[in-house]
């Protein structure tokens, strides 16, 4: 097949940096490929993608060596402007790609740049909403979306310039599973039908190995571990990476490896009609009869001039993991930041320790609760890792060892690094050290996975599991049904601004339509993760 984009012993240092974020990559992307860069956090996947465009090193300065070729055109010749027919990008964090205002306005952007007639921009503005299922929000500000909504409009502004590459870092970090599927068939679609060649770097795997051709696993220094087709790869990285599917197939060794439901579903048929039998499945564990730490009752908030949460009430006890799912949209953040004072209410008390959050000063408030937002860029000003941890140190009255904390996130080596020279998933987990180290009773954690890899997120489990132990109550906005399987007490589903449902996980989640796991729907029951069934 042509090269659509060619590596030629392409190594790049950043500015001020002595280790190569790239050594001597050597890798070529067919045209009409659909490829999927996996790996560790910080191992250069993001790096990688932006050699793509130019982006390296046009805008990140450093030391850049080789060659990057991309339908024949060499990215140290071609800046990102010019490569912008060529090669959509979307970034990791959508905000900042964003230059207007309004949805339709930033789809509009790029094709106003590059002069596309006003018919014809019209036209491609009404296709990508459809394709990403924005339609209904065409008109909305985007400062008033919600953090997965954002996703599909940099989606959607990045497809409507019809480029022939398209490279996108973690495109379904910040979406529910609805979202995840729709943006993700659309990309199918768009492979199958018009042969776009598409790059993309992901964690969640399981949404993921289905759609695409191709994967390649780096180490360090974005150095390949491994390359070939999904069912070639997957054996060869870490279980616990491996999703949930694969993993009961490599534990019952299937042959071919499932990397769908579709595929897992027809595997057990097989087992069954083999006489094959699985355990009963577990229950949900019972929690102590504590009082509550957090109580909201009769809880309403308005976002963007709309009420997003209604009449909610909810409570959280000591030692309590508690899972709030939903829908983009459905009122999660606006939750969370209610619970804490950073949102006003129009309706409803919120109280935490016993303290009425409206009436209490928010340092008074700072000392017993910890809130890690959806981008934790946002709360990261020091200029190194260990002065972020310091500043919450000297505002609080006593807290954890830094060092120590630093080890739980596997992060031991990161102190003197610059928090924004770091990857989007250590930076996720810089902004949770800098949090824990003030010692909260209360923990609010809002998609605190986003960018990070199996290895990090098992870190974190661990240390939350260590958090409930103490007896800290936490609060976890996230899309991530796997990560709610292993780890959450209890699952708070919201549905337009209301408590749908409320319950242990083997509860909420099984039997659901979007929000069960990959095991759930291939077994039912209460069936949860491989470990139940294997």
């Amino acid at each position: 097949m042509t090269p659509a984009v060619t590596f030629n012993a392409v190594s790049f240092a950043y500015p001020d940096q002595a280790r190569t974020a790239l050594e001597a990559i050597d890798w070529g992307i067919a045209e009409g490929e659909f490829t999927l860069l996996a790996g560790p956090s910080g191992g250069g996947k993001s790096t990688l993608l932006r050699c793509i465009n130019g982006l390296v090193p046009h805008f990140s300065g450093g030391r850049f060596g080789g060659r990057v070729m991309v339908f024949g055109q060499d990215t140290t010749t071609y800046p990102p402007r010019a490569m912008a027919r060529t090669v959509g990008f979307v970034f990791q964090d959508p905000e900042a790609q964003f230059v207007t205002q309004r949805v339709d306005d930033e789809i509009a952007f790029g094709m106003e740049q590059l002069g596309v007639p006003v018919p014809t921009m019209r036209k491609r503005v009404e296709e990508v909403l459809d394709i990403v299922g924005l339609a209904a929000l065409r008109e909305r500000e985007i400062a008033t979306l919600s953090g997965g909504e954002r996703q599909r409009v940099a989606v959607a502004a990045a497809l409507a310039l019809q480029p022939k590459v398209l490279v996108l870092d973690e495109p379904t970090s910040q979406l529910d599973p609805w979202g995840a599927e729709e943006v993700l068939t659309a990309l199918g679609r768009l492979n199958d039908d018009l042969g776009l060649t598409i790059v993309l770097a992901e964690h969640r795997l399981d949404r993921v190995v289905a759609f695409v051709d191709r994967m390649r696993l780096l180490g360090d220094g974005g150095m390949v571990a491994a390359e070939g087709t999904p069912r070639d790869v997957l054996p060869l990285m870490h279980r616990m990476a491996v999703p949930p599917v694969a993993q009961v197939g490599l534990g019952r060794g299937w042959s071919p490896l499932p990397l769908s439901v579709k595929d897992g579903r027809a595997a057990v048929r097989r087992d069954e009609a083999a006489g094959v039998l699985i355990p009963p499945a577990p229950l949900d564990a019972g929690m102590p009869a504590l009082a509550p730490v957090v109580r909201a009752s009769g809880l309403s908030a308005a976002h963007g001039g709309r009420t997003v949460l209604h009449q909610v009430d909810f409570e959280v006890r000591p030692g309590e993991l508690v899972a709030l799912m939903g829908r983009n949209g459905s009122g999660k953040t606006t939750l969370l930041r209610s619970l804490n004072g950073l949102h006003r209410v129009q309706q409803g008390r919120v109280e935490v320790l016993g303290r009425d959050v409206a009436t209490t000063h928010p340092a008074e408030l700072a000392q017993v609760i910890g809130y890690v937002p959806q981008n934790p860029t946002q709360m990261l000003f020091a200029e190194t890792v260990d002065a972020e941890l310091a500043f919450t140190l000297s505002h609080r009255a006593g807290g954890r060892d830094p060092m120590e904390v630093l080890a739980l996130l596997g992060l031991a080596e990161a102190g003197g690094r610059h928090p924004r020279d770091l990857s989007g998933g250590e930076r996720e987990r810089v902004a949770l050290a800098a949090i824990l180290v003030g010692g909260p009773r209360v923990l609010l954690l809002d998609e605190p996975t986003r960018g990070m890899d199996a290895e990090a997120k098992q870190r974190l489990v661990a240390l939350l599991r260590h958090l409930q132990a103490e007896g800290v109550a936490i609060v976890m906005a996230t899309h991530d049904v796997e990560l709610v399987a292993t780890c959450a007490s209890r699952v708070v589903l919201l549905g337009d601004g209301r408590v749908v449902a409320d319950g242990g996980p083997r509860a909420t989640l099984s039997g659901s339509m979007t929000f069960a796991t990959q095991v759930n729907k291939l077994y039912g029951g209460g069936y949860l993760v491989p470990e139940d069934v294997l």
